[in-house]
């Protein structure tokens, strides 16, 4: 049985992915701003946080949890996202902050909060985008959203680097297009090729065993961009 921990399970890939490694018998962590979905499940091995990942001060109470309860963290599955979808000149500041504030520092902050609890044989598993992928195709309206899954990227594999010979190990997955909420948002009415559940389980599946032949990788797990 592994510790895992979630972030942004409240919805789409994340909630699913719960419910996958509850089911195959692991420890959950499940952190969220609405942490209803998952604490209605009733999951015995499952433990449902409100959590909200751009808050310092939640970052601290993270921490007095883990050195109470959890104690050792074998996984983290970085999978919060915050996304904008707007033209760049409508963009605020503040929108644009608020997208790298979830998903560049505050993955950035929880990282950092976990790794003293967690060995060598570890595994920091980040969820970003093809959108953030050097090359990859690009769409209008996801200027800030795109350029954050970017940064995600580039600081695996640094991590990668910088931990290599105490670990964690550090990877990142760019997502193509699965069928979830935030993918309606971004593209109103298109269907992609990929369930939740679907995606979820190759999460799974690589978290548990991916840091075995990866370390600092981007793997892109995309059968359609969107």
């Amino acid at each position: 049985m592994k510790n895992i921990i979630i972030t942004g399970t409240s919805r789409g890939i994340g909630f699913e992915m719960v419910k996958l490694f509850s089911a195959a018998g692991h420890n959950v962590l499940a952190l969220s701003r609405n942490s209803k979905p998952v604490s209605g499940l009733k999951l015995k091995n499952v433990t449902a946080l409100e959590f909200d990942i751009a808050d310092e001060s939640e970052i601290v109470k993270l921490s007095a949890y883990l050195q109470t309860a959890m104690k050792t963290v074998d996984i983290i599955i970085n999978n919060a996202g915050f996304l904008v979808n707007k033209p760049f000149s409508e963009i605020t500041s503040e929108e644009f902050k608020k997208c790298y504030d979830v998903n560049v520092f505050g993955l950035a902050s929880l990282i950092k909060t976990v790794l003293p609890f967690m060995e060598k044989e570890g595994h920091v598993l980040n969820i970003s985008s093809m959108g953030g992928v050097q090359g990859s195709l690009k769409f209008p309206g996801l200027s800030a959203y795109s350029s954050s899954k970017g940064a995600i990227i580039t600081l695996t594999e640094l991590l990668a680097e910088e931990y290599k010979e105490t670990g964690p190990s550090f990877n990142v997955l760019a997502l193509g297009s699965v069928q979830t909420e935030m993918l309606e948002e971004a593209f109103p009415g298109f269907k992609a090729p990929l369930s939740a559940n679907e995606m979820a389980q190759y999460i799974m599946d690589f978290s548990l065993t991916g840091n075995k032949f990866y370390n600092g990788k981007i793997l892109q797990v995309s059968s359609s961009t969107p």
